[in-house]
């Protein structure tokens, strides 16, 4: 496929919250490429509502470094630890849930055992 066009890495938007670098195509719609598709060397943003691609022109030198996200650090054990207990947490909860649900049912029968004792005294 054809580049559209060069574009220097300056000329970039960047969203720190994604790790996204875009710049605007014709068609209305920004050409996209993730900060960690450029540390992996590609230097092609595609627009996702036309065919036009442009070509990114930079250095890694110039480049923020990657954010640390939790899911990519995690190690074999690190991650079973945590999925086993997000699952007893959760056993808790329904184990919770089901207290409170078992609890406001008591609630409504002591309410309507009070009311009819109040009714037969009178």
């Amino acid at each position: 496929m054809s580049i559209y066009e060069e574009v220097e890495f300056e000329d970039l938007d960047y969203d720190p919250v994604t790790q996204t670098y875009t710049y605007p195509c014709p068609c209305g719609d920004k050409f996209s490429i993730t900060l960690d598709a450029l540390w992996d060397g590609e230097d092609i943003a595609t627009c996702p509502s036309c065919t036009l691609r442009i070509e990114i022109i930079y250095d890694e030198e110039d480049l923020p470094p990657l954010r640390e996200d939790d899911d990519d650090e995690e190690d074999e054990s690190g991650g079973a630890e945590e999925e086993e207990e997000e699952e007893e947490q959760g056993e808790h909860k329904k184990r919770d849930d089901k207290g409170e649900e078992k609890k406001e049912e008591d609630d409504h029968n002591n309410i309507a055992s009070v009311l009819q004792k109040s009714l037969t005294v009178k």
